[in-house]
């Protein structure tokens, strides 16, 4: 598993297929930009070198993030996306 530097975060895309049985629904609709946070890195450096972590993100969350952001990265069957703390756009409740 990866563990994020700085003001990275490691989130997981939410699938667009459904399994029931032994039977894959594929959706032909895009997931959309929804994911949820796996691993959090420990925080921006400011310029005096002092950490700044993250206050309002947390493992488990759920998000939408920025479209076309971040680095893709898949370990068997999971997809993975590292992208900038900043652009995660929202958390959904």
């Amino acid at each position: 598993m990866l563990k994020p530097l700085n003001d990275y975060v490691l989130i997981e895309k939410a699938p667009n297929e459904k399994k029931v049985g032994s039977i894959i629904l594929t959706s032909e609709k895009k997931a959309g930009n929804v994911a949820t946070i796996v691993a959090i890195g420990p925080g921006k450096l400011n310029e005096e070198g002092k950490r700044i972590p993250n206050a309002l993100l947390k493992v488990g969350d759920k998000v939408v993030y920025r479209e076309y952001s971040g680095t893709e990265y898949e370990e068997g069957e999971h997809k993975y996306l590292l992208i900038k703390e900043e652009d995660i756009l929202a958390i959904i409740e």
